[in-house]
């Protein structure tokens, strides 16, 4: 069948046909809500009131976010959160992809998809199960730091009494931490693993006939070889960590905790609007929390920059 001259398409416009599907879907869902927020953030409006109701306040949302000790608060949290969740993560993640990369071979696949699999996990799983597991009563950590008490030479170490991980402000933080960790850490391990394999084993060959130690090889061979990797892998933590939201938000129900020690931003910005209905306010601390973003990915980019590089 052959179409008219007319409806024929040009070949130079095919290209641009056959990805306007992409095109239209990212417009709609990424582009739009991207300039929308950005426009909401200078106005208030409530939802409910439709688009008619918008009213334009300038700066006025952005000067609210930067005088509220709530906002501030839940930076800190959301720092610490980040860095104590973040730094474990490559600091176990490097020394275990090299113990894999040589004591593994052909179970190499099982073990690091073993490592892998909390990653491809639901968050929402993960927290529910983590939620019984940091229980005061019956949770399996609990029951283990008690039992661990009982051992001789290990009792100081070990709590008296079970701990109240969701109930106590201070516990809060670090059960977060642990649940970010032990999620992430195997997406590290599969970073470090696959950049392993590309350090020619000819380097450690020559490093071996000159007598250098094992420890000798990774720190004058392997570190600086998995440079390249560990900026990205640290880019991708320092970005995930300022943006985390799920774990902290099931395991406090959404209201951050006892004395909201579990609120990151994203939690806070969520019940900006959501919980108080004001979109406007929330905007503008999305907007100020991605220049945070953008400025600590900077500043890993200059950490990470070689010695002697051009600006």
């Amino acid at each position: 069948m052959k179409f008219p001259a007319a409806l024929r398409l040009s070949p130079r416009w095919t290209p641009y046909v056959l990805i306007s599907p992409f095109l239209i879907l990212f417009g709609v869902f990424g582009l739009f809500p991207l300039l929308f927020s950005l426009a909401l953030a200078f106005q208030t409006w409530e939802p409910t009131s439709g688009l008619a109701a918008m009213e334009f306040v300038g700066f006025d949302n952005f000067i609210f976010a930067l005088q509220d000790e709530w906002f501030w608060k839940s930076l800190r949290n959301t720092g610490w959160l980040a860095v104590a969740s973040g730094v474990p993560q490559h600091l176990v993640a490097i020394p275990l992809a090299v113990f894999i990369h040589n004591a593994f071979n052909r179970s190499r696949n099982a073990v690091v998809g073993a490592y892998f699999l909390p990653y491809i996990t639901s968050t929402v799983a993960i927290a529910i199960l983590f939620s019984s597991l940091f229980s005061t009563d019956y949770g399996l950590i609990n029951q283990a730091l008690l039992s661990l008490g009982q051992v001789p030479g290990l009792g100081w170490l070990m709590p008296d009494a079970p701990i109240d991980w969701m109930g106590r402000a201070q516990n809060i933080k670090p059960a977060v931490s642990m649940i970010v960790f032990w999620r992430y850490v195997g997406f590290n391990v599969v970073l470090y693993l696959a950049a392993l394999q590309t350090i020619p084993a000819d380097l450690y060959e020559a490093a071996t006939m000159d007598g250098a130690s094992k420890w000798q090889q990774f720190w004058c061979i392997t570190l600086p070889s998995l440079r390249p990797m560990i900026f990205f892998g640290v880019t991708l933590s320092v970005i995930g960590g300022l943006q985390l939201f799920e774990e902290p938000f099931i395991l406090t129900q959404g209201r951050g905790g006892s004395d909201q020690a579990g609120m990151t931003t994203a939690i806070y910005l969520y019940r900006m609007a959501f919980d108080f209905n004001d979109f406007g306010a929330a905007s503008a601390m999305s907007w100020l929390l991605f220049i945070v973003v953008v400025a600590l990915t900077w500043a890993t980019n200059r950490a990470f920059r070689p010695r002697g590089s051009a600006e």
